[in-house]
């Protein structure tokens, strides 16, 4: 088990064998830090004052470019050895390429590219925290070796009397037992704080380079994502507007078509009852039987459509039993394949039941087909939901078509939905939504 937190270094393995381990990750880190700063600061010092120097003569330009592409190299290598020391993957960024052909060109990119002049400052003056973190892992080791180590060789060691040890300086007396009880107290207080203290040393080292190597790429990265998260949710904000638009559209198409111009013509039966009870009772009496009927076929297909703006039996019983519903009341025979999965979101159960609704409504009306599979499986990621028929074909996603408004509901509940339908040949519809 281990303790970390988004953006923040590494924190300490809980296993004490896993706490040794990064000890020795961290040390070797800065052990070999230290000599090869001292090279890197040479190596880039020289080639940039030099380049710098002779540019006026030309010469200096690929001098520069080749103090530049040296940087990078040690750029690379210094990106693999963070990698172990923060734990976590170090991205190589971008360099800029040159388009051109000739060699001047390919040679003056580097000189243009911000990141190999990020390199060339790392070089240069990572040799400061790799100095400070050298000496605080240096010391603590040799105190912690040394002091744990001193009644080893404490006999072998000369003690002349003219010589005062800290101890003596201390006020302690010069016998051999304090010697060794003492620098065992040293030795222990370096091994208690090696782990921190080693571990603070490597981090200070690998967080400057990973600052100057990839903190500039990590940052271009994070923008991205970022730009990329609001354009997925503008998209999904804008088919929530669709979806809702298309949604009103129908719902007015279909009260018009029906239950309004049930009511006209209920109104009108009333009227002209009304008009029959002195003349002719009998006939006033059909009239508001028919005008009855015209109610019941009215309070039914208002009951249709309440159904298809909020079913009370997925509000009740879940996306099964609303499923199983719905697959009873096509024309078409369903096969339907649903288990019974825990209760989701409302706004996931409820767009999940309008893409099998709404795709049982198109295979009724539009494909000829005789048979229709429905499968709701629960993966990892959210729910997989699948229609295939055996019709004629020819659905799309395109807009003017019927599966445009469906589309528009899965996008704005975060997930993607795909249609194969060749002509002849079936429709196959596929929507992924994430829980």
């Amino acid at each position: 088990m281990e303790t970390t937190y988004a953006g923040a270094p590494a924190t300490y393995p809980i296993a004490p064998a896993r706490r040794l381990r990064q000890l020795g990750i961290d040390t070797q880190y800065v052990l070999v830090g230290f000599p090869l700063g001292l090279i890197t600061i040479v190596l880039c010092v020289t080639g940039f004052a030099l380049g710098l120097g002779t540019l006026i003569i030309w010469i200096g330009l690929p001098i520069l470019a080749g103090s530049l592409a040296m940087s990078r190299g040690f750029a690379h290598l210094e990106r693999m050895r963070i990698g172990p020391v923060v734990r976590r993957r170090i991205p190589h960024p971008r360099y800029r390429s040159s388009r051109a052909t000739s060699w001047i060109g390919k040679m003056v990119a580097p000189i243009a590219d911000g990141q190999s002049w990020l390199d060339l400052v790392h070089g240069i003056f990572r040799f400061i925290p790799s100095t400070i973190a050298f000496c605080f892992t240096f010391t603590w080791w040799v105190g912690a070796l040394a002091g744990l180590t001193y009644p080893l060789y404490d006999w072998a060691l000369p003690h002349p009397a003219d010589n005062q040890e800290l101890p003596e300086l201390l006020g302690f007396p010069d016998t051999a037992t304090v010697r060794i009880v003492f620098n065992l107290a040293v030795g222990l207080f370096f091994a208690l704080t090696l782990i921190p203290v080693v571990r603070g040393s490597a981090l200070l080292e690998a967080q400057f380079a990973r600052g100057l190597l990839s903190g500039v790429g990590e940052l271009r990265r994070q923008v991205a994502e970022a730009n990329e998260a609001r354009d997925v949710a503008q998209e999904q904000k804008a088919a929530a507007v669709s979806a809702e638009a298309t949604a009103l559209r129908k719902l007015e198409r279909d009260i018009h078509d029906g239950p309004q111009q049930r009511l006209v013509r209920l109104a009108m039966d009333l009227g002209r009852a009304e008009q029959q009870f002195a003349s002719d009772p009998e006939a006033a009496r059909a009239t508001v039987a028919e005008a009855l009927t015209q109610t019941r076929e009215t309070l039914d297909e208002l009951r249709a459509l309440s159904r298809g703006i909020a079913p009370p039996i997925l509000v009740d019983r879940g996306l099964q039993a609303a499923l199983t519903a719905l697959a009873g009341r096509c024309t078409v025979p369903v096969d339907l394949d649903a288990p019974m999965v825990e209760r989701l979101d409302p706004a996931i159960e409820s767009a999940a039941y309008f893409v099998v609704a709404e795709a049982l409504t198109n295979v009724a009306k539009h494909s000829h087909a005789t048979e229709v599979q429905v499968s709701v499986q629960r993966i990892a990621t959210g729910l997989l939901i699948t229609v295939a028929d055996d019709g004629v074909g020819g659905a799309s996603l395109a807009k003017g078509h019927g599966l445009a408004g469906l589309d528009d509901r899965v996008k704005a509940a975060g997930g993607v939905l795909a249609v194969e339908s060749p002509e002849g040949e079936g429709t196959r519809l596929t929507a992924a939504l994430p829980v």
